[in-house]
């Protein structure tokens, strides 16, 4: 798929899908590489991020992270505990950005962890400790962004359009509401 994106010009692919399928009922696991299992997962990604980015695109590890029903996922709460984050939903996107996945896209649901509930897309916990592993480049999934504050807790990008991170960010920086 890889060499057929970069044929066409493309230099990103919005993949792979990294999450470990928990509900059956999600209407996207046929899109996860990870299964039912971490293990898996981690060892998939570390096989699929060379091999597209082997080609001269750039692969994105998603949907960062805890993104696992599909029904009412864009208000959902993932509420978990830091050993489950670790053991079960972590190693598929460690071990994506440990061979070397240059994006990653975040996804739409709420995420409570270490007693701090936020948006994926604005989780300092989970952000951070992806950037911490690696540069890697994070964008939302579409319309997944919902504030300015955003861009201090590690996104780097707003997709499709510039709702926060244009005239609203710069107006932010401009007042110091945003550093």
């Amino acid at each position: 798929i890889a060499s057929e994106f970069a044929k066409k010009g493309a230099t990103v692919l919005l993949g792979p899908g990294l999450n470990v399928a928990r509900v059956p009922f999600n209407g996207r696991n046929f899109e996860y590489c990870s299964g039912e299992d971490p293990y898996l997962g981690a060892r998939m990604a570390s096989a699929i991020i060379p091999a597209i980015q082997s080609q001269n695109v750039i692969a994105t590890a998603k949907h960062y992270v805890l993104n696992n029903q599909e029904t009412g996922r864009v208000g959902a709460d993932s509420i978990i505990d830091e050993r489950t984050w670790r053991e079960i939903y972590l190693p598929p996107f460690e071990s994506a950005v440990a061979h070397g996945a240059l994006s990653a896209m975040c996804s739409y649901n709420r995420i409570t962890l270490d007693n701090v509930t936020a948006w994926a897309c604005e989780h300092p916990t989970t952000l951070q400790h992806l950037k911490e592993q690696s540069s890697v480049f994070v964008m939302s999934d579409w319309l997944a962004t919902h504030s300015t504050q955003a861009i201090v807790k590690g996104l780097d990008q707003e997709m499709p359009s510039d709702f926060y991170f244009g005239s609203r960010l710069r107006d932010a920086v401009e007042s110091g509401a945003v550093d």
